[in-house]
């Protein structure tokens, strides 16, 4: 009896010491500025595309790093806010497909990510993609309806805190969850992850609140944030809304289904452009 007291002491200290690094580490879990490199190591010129470095100041106090590529008579402007790993260097592919279908496009990388300053944070992903729609619709004086939002996985929920409190013509979201605390439960069942968590990132209530048409790529084969969590938000955004299934895993579907978000993207630009 008592070893088993002892194994069972054991491992329920085990147990909370493992809650404990989850709830005090958890910036880890989230963010993934170098994976695989923090270093940005491509460029638009790399395919062929002109572009313009631009340097972005937050109200914090941050500088942004980031590229404008201009495309030949474009009929809107989208902003792309990428997801939680990696920089804007490895998001070429998706960068020449949305300069194919007309579209000049802004890309920032967040706090701490790429060359950009600072460290990342909810609050400070969000004043980033503030920062950017300023830049635009400031710098640049782009009219709101002629800017449409893409949000890649994290990128979606800053995408929808954006897009709810200033309105675009479109707000395009790729594999977004619901919720961190949601997915922490899915990804951690045997903790109270829900609980644990100190990260937001509620696009569902997010998308309550937006107004402009909502479309939203996905795929059921996604293997890091399941295909339900699309379903939910298409539930949460008001009309109109479409949901277009993709095929691949989380990091792949843009290349796998390239032709097929292609088509819905530019379908929903001549719907909203």
């Amino acid at each position: 009896m008592r070893w088993l007291a002892a194994a069972l002491g054991w491992g329920m200290a085990v147990y909370l010491g493992l809650a404990l690094y989850l709830y005090v580490f958890q910036a880890h879990f989230v963010y993934f500025p170098n994976l695989p490199s923090r270093q940005v190591d491509a460029t638009p010129a790399d395919i062929g595309l002109a572009f313009e470095a631009v340097n972005l100041d937050t109200v914090d106090g941050e500088t942004l790093a980031g590229w404008f590529i201009p495309a030949p008579a474009a009929r809107g402007t989208l902003l792309y806010l990428h997801g939680n790993g990696g920089n804007i260097g490895h998001r070429l592919d998706p960068i020449e497909v949305f300069h194919r279908l007309g579209l000049n496009v802004l890309i920032i990388d967040y706090r701490g990510y790429g060359a950009s300053s600072g460290k990342p944070s909810e609050e400070g992903t969000y004043q980033d993609a503030l920062a950017a729609w300023h830049w635009l619709t400031q710098h640049q004086h782009i009219e709101p309806q002629r800017i449409v939002f893409f949000g890649e996985s994290l990128g979606g929920s800053v995408a929808a805190w954006l897009a709810a409190r200033h309105a675009p013509a479109g707000l395009v979201m790729y594999a977004s969850f619901t919720s961190v605390p949601e997915m922490a439960q899915a990804l951690y069942p045997i903790f109270p992850a829900s609980r644990l968590a100190r990260y937001r990132y509620d696009t569902r209530a997010a998308l309550g609140k937006v107004n402009c048409p909502v479309l939203i790529l996905h795929s059921p084969e996604d293997e890091i944030i399941p295909f339900s969590h699309a379903q939910a938000l298409l539930e949460a955004a008001h009309e109109p809304k479409r949901l277009v299934e993709l095929r691949g895993g989380h990091n792949d579907a843009l290349l796998v289904s390239r032709e097929t978000y292609a088509r819905a993207v530019g379908a929903f630009l001549q719907e909203r452009l």
